[in-house]
């Protein structure tokens, strides 16, 4: 009898141990978690490289602390998923507590391998929580995508295709006398710090169905419009014939850098149909170059959106040149100077002049969110032709636009506002129907550029449209 008496008491000390455990819990047979997301995505990103860690929140709605008996990731042996719970990772992951009306967060990463094909590939998963026997998961789904590399590689004459995008680390330098040709449809991203230097030639002509794109290898939505990702692409002085045909340049520090002052000679590029946006310092910074452009959009950028120095001969139709970016900038969007000041290590500066020899702007759209979007500076020792014809330019009422060798059919000032759709969040920069860019511009600079960016006909109403968009109206049956 002692013994049994002993095992009763052993017997209900544990009852009364478990007991107390329990009420310290939530322990109802319906109880059920609440989460920020059911599905957690991972953007396209590239296979072994990795992701950056994403998240959700996992919240207890009760008044009452609640014990998570088990998180775990599905199919853990074949997964391509990491987990991390409260700092633990693993991917079985035991007795997680979360206190009454509070929440906590899960991390997750992944790297998806190689399979060799040039399209997209999906890899999903789910976590599952166990808590009071009640089962609950989220699931998880990641887009992938094989690359070609290019790591600080000099190249000769050679051609990109469209299958497999090209991941650029540290450098890609086109070498003298060398054409590097990029087919219609190809993507090439750019890690942190990276950039193409272009001594010979590029040849980027896409199309409208097949656009050709520079971006960052940051694909998260976080990183969509984050400026500086990496350093941008640089024509040396000497580097001619260069095409960019329906391009995109963003999230660079300088989107295309024209010619550079330490090499001889200017470089020549021809630029249409594109958009350089979103960049740390400018979109187009030109020194001493050539440069003939029509239905681009150059906006948004952390000084200017378009530098012309030192010279140069420039020709920009149907172009829209703008900057909204909102930062402390106290630059114009549009600089043009036939002249530099570069300091130099000593504590001295150099002064580099030449021949402005043109810079004409036709049926174009300057403007941005600043007093003053065009800034000139002019030195008497050489030339500084310019022409701004049947355009809208940022400036004050007192801007002087009479002289009729340099202004032809200008509207200035904050009564023409272009009225751009959505230029702050969106980077929309279609027309408004109430735009007074409308049906204005010059009709044979609309026979340069006969369609818009968007492969709309200049020739269907009044007249055409300022700016690298034509605005349509959809007419009632």
């Amino acid at each position: 009898m002692k013994y049994i008496f002993h095992i009763m008491l052993a017997a209900l000390i544990v009852f009364s141990f478990v007991s107390c455990e329990d009420d310290k819990y939530f322990t109802a047979s319906d109880a059920m978690l609440q989460f920020s997301k059911d599905t957690l995505t991972f953007d396209t990103i590239f296979t072994s490289i990795g992701s950056t860690t994403r998240h959700f929140a996992v919240y207890n709605p009760y008044d009452e602390n609640i014990l998570i008996s088990r998180i775990r990731m599905m199919n853990a042996n074949n997964s391509n998923f990491r987990l991390n719970v409260n700092g633990i990772s693993g991917n079985e992951i035991y007795d997680v507590e979360i206190p009454a009306k509070d929440s906590m967060v899960v991390f997750v990463e992944v790297t998806i391998n190689p399979n060799g094909q040039d399209s997209p590939m999906v890899v999903k998963n789910s976590i599952e929580f166990t808590t009071n026997y009640n089962i609950q998961n989220v699931n998880l789904v990641a887009y992938g995508q094989d690359f070609k590399l290019i790591k600080g590689e000099i190249i000769k004459t050679t051609t990109w295709t469209s299958g497999k995008p090209y991941l650029v680390y540290d450098y890609v330098k086109i070498d003298s006398a060398s054409t590097l040709t990029i087919e219609p449809g190809t993507k090439i991203y750019f890690h942190k710090d990276a950039g193409m230097y272009v001594k010979g030639s590029v040849i980027a002509n896409g199309t409208f169905e097949k656009p050709i794109s520079f971006l960052s290898d940051r694909l998260e939505d976080a990183y969509e419009n984050i400026p500086d990702q990496w350093n941008g692409i640089v024509l040396f002085s000497g580097s001619n014939d260069n095409i960019f045909n329906f391009v995109t340049i963003r999230n660079a520090n300088i989107g295309l850098q024209v010619g550079n002052i330490e090499n001889e000679g200017s470089a020549t590029v021809s630029i249409t149909n594109s958009r350089i946006e979103n960049m740390g310092y400018a979109g187009l910074f030109a020194l001493k170059s050539k440069i003939y452009a029509h239905n681009d959009v150059i906006v948004n950028c952390g000084l200017y959106a378009v530098a012309l120095l030192v010279g140069g001969e420039y020709e920009f139709y149907h172009t829209t040149i703008a900057n909204y970016l909102q930062n402390m900038r106290s630059t114009a969007s549009l600089v043009i100077s036939n002249a530099l000041n570069v300091s130099n290590s000593s504590g001295g500066s150099k002064l580099y002049v030449n021949d402005l020899s043109k810079a004409t702007f036709g049926n174009c759209i300057i403007y941005g969110s600043n007093i003053t979007e065009v800034e000139l500076a002019k030195n008497s020792e050489k030339e500084f032709n310019y022409f701004f014809d049947h355009c809208i330019l940022k400036v004050p009422e007192t801007f002087n636009t009479s002289n009729k060798k340099y202004y032809k059919k200008v509207w200035k000032s904050v009564n023409y506002d272009p009225l751009f759709i959505n230029p702050y969040e969106k980077y929309n920069y279609t027309l408004d129907s109430l735009s007074p860019a409308r049906n204005i511009g010059n009709l044979e600079y609309a026979k340069i550029a006969r369609f818009d960016i968007t492969n709309n006909s200049r020739f269907t109403d009044e007249g055409p449209d300022l700016g690298a968009y034509e605005m349509t109206v959809k007419k009632d049956k």
